[in-house]
């Protein structure tokens, strides 16, 4: 369950205002650029030559990128639990975004852009998947040391087994693991919050750590506001110069007490956030979960979630996920696809509902995207409707992102043509077919009106599927997905 690599209600919305027709997109998109033109370099004017060519609109998409995976993870805790996720908490891209790709690694800092697709059986509709990666993580043990705050819910819902006992465990592994120059901060919340252990280096302190680790225990409410406040208010106290901080929230998030929306929250430690860059982790404990808090607060706290429901995902999120997030490769990293109108119809993101941007602000360094470290990728999955017999450039992608140190923008781009598009989904890369299973999972456990184009005629073929792929590329996390579907088969089939 890697965070590798980026929403709500699987309705699949057209990009720019939300139009479906080609008519619509292109009246929204009468800004844009011709086909083979890319928008601007951030402050400069367009030349004449690009101007006159602005008179064939560009359908553009643009979106935040999100490594987000704690949607699919909590589905499948729902499945496994013999109940069916709400709808409300299925985001297309963290299913999609819960799978290893094969994307090509840059060899520096920065992304690589990967554009491929197949056409379904679908008249004109085709998958076009965008794929990001950033470099291999095997590079970060050169990392700059981590300065972590956890954040953790005492409150009564935490007693449930699976809750404080597992991230009690998770922690006192990570302590033996973090590297003698790191450091962290324990604080505790239920109706109030207190700082159990000040910002500590792990060198020569282990036992103590372990021992404020163990003395953790259940207490009253949850006041979540507090406990964010102050585990950022410890951060800031326990800064170091040239070290890289986090606040890690561990909860049900099942706020009751004191600020319960995520903005109000964020509101009161925003200044921490802008003046000292600290981004927040957050990680999804337990079967009664509040998945829209914690994710509102990840979004928006410039960090992202996971969710886990057992003692190896914990160790994989706190072992091996986390020390991967303490390095970061990109900030207020955002993408944009140009379609061709030429060759494009209509296109449909799936999922991303709420990290979209406006296409205006792509190259506005102000507007918040999403942070991404070493070894990640991040997937999006359009649904594109062809012109009838259309023959050349389908797509341009262009991601953007600023260097974490310098906040110098950087952009990198990647094509496709037409006839490249495989002739159908089974006949693309086994990885590809991953995404598009994904996709579809989460497009079913929605069960909105407007379908991702190919889409089984229910769990059980779609079951089929996924075994297959289980089989073939002898995956554990594929073998998972493909028990997943099984279940909800067995469940509504």
């Amino acid at each position: 369950m890697l965070a590798l690599t980026a929403a709500s209600g699987l309705l699949l919305t057209a990009c720019s205002g939300g139009a479906g027709t080609n008519e619509d997109s292109k009246a929204a998109d009468r800004d844009g650029y011709s086909s083979g033109l890319t928008a601007p370099t951030h402050g400069d004017e367009p030349s004449e030559r690009e101007d006159d060519r602005r008179e064939t609109p560009r359908h553009l998409s643009t979106f935040a990128l999100d490594v987000d995976t704690a949607s699919y993870d909590y589905a499948r805790r729902a499945l496994a639990d013999g109940r069916f996720p709400d709808p409300s908490t299925v985001r297309p891209e963290e299913f999609v975004n819960s799978f290893r790709q094969d994307y090509e690694r840059p060899d520096g800092d920065g992304f690589s852009v990967t554009v491929d697709g197949a056409r379904t059986d679908d008249e004109d509709w085709s998958l076009v998947r965008v794929g990001l990666a950033t470099r291999s993580a095997e590079r970060t043990g050169e990392r700059p040391p981590a300065a972590l705050t956890f954040v953790i819910d005492v409150s009564g819902s935490m007693a449930e087994p699976g809750r404080l006992d597992l991230a009690q465990e998770s922690l006192a592994v990570m302590t033996d693991r973090l590297r003698d120059d790191d450091s962290v901060a324990l604080v505790a919340f239920s109706d109030e919050a207190e700082t159990v252990l000040p910002m500590t280096r792990l060198d020569g302190n282990r036992d103590e750590i372990h021992d404020a680790i163990a003395e953790l225990e259940i207490r009253n409410s949850t006041n979540l506001g507090a406990g964010v406040e102050t585990g950022y208010e410890q951060a800031v106290d326990g800064l170091r110069e040239g070290a890289t901080n986090r606040v890690v929230l561990v909860s049900d998030a099942l706020a009751n007490t004191g600020d319960t929306d995520a903005d109000a929250i964020l509101e009161r430690i925003s200044g921490e956030r802008r003046e000292h860059g600290i981004t927040l982790f957050g990680v999804g404990v337990g079967s009664d979960y509040g998945d829209a808090l914690m994710e509102n607060l990840a979004d928006k706290g410039d960090g992202h979630t996971v969710y886990v429901s057992d003692a190896g995902e914990a160790r994989k999120v706190f072992c091996e996920q986390l020390p991967r997030h303490i390095d970061l490769t990109a900030r207020d990293a955002k993408a944009q696809v140009a379609f061709d109108p030429e060759t494009v119809e209509e296109f449909r993101l799936i999922g991303y509902d709420n990290r979209r941007v406006a296409d205006e602000d792509f190259r506005d360094d102000r507007v918040d995207g999403g942070e991404v470290g070493p070894g990640h990728t991040v997937t999006a999955l359009y649904a594109v409707r062809t012109e009838p017999g259309a023959e050349g450039h389908l797509a341009t992608a262009t991601v953007r992102w600023l260097d974490p140190d310098t906040r110098d923008p950087h952009e990198e781009s990647g094509d496709m043509e037409t006839d490249a598009l495989h002739d159908s989904p089974r006949a693309a890369p086994s990885r590809f077919q991953v995404t598009a299973v994904a996709a579809y999972f989460a497009d079913a456990l929605r069960s909105g009106d407007d379908r991702i184009p190919g889409a089984p005629a229910g769990f059980g073929e779609l079951a089929d599927r996924a075994r297959t792929l289980a089989d073939s590329t002898e995956d554990g996390a594929v073998d998972e997905l493909a028990e997943a579907i099984e279940q909800a088969a067995r469940r509504r089939d």
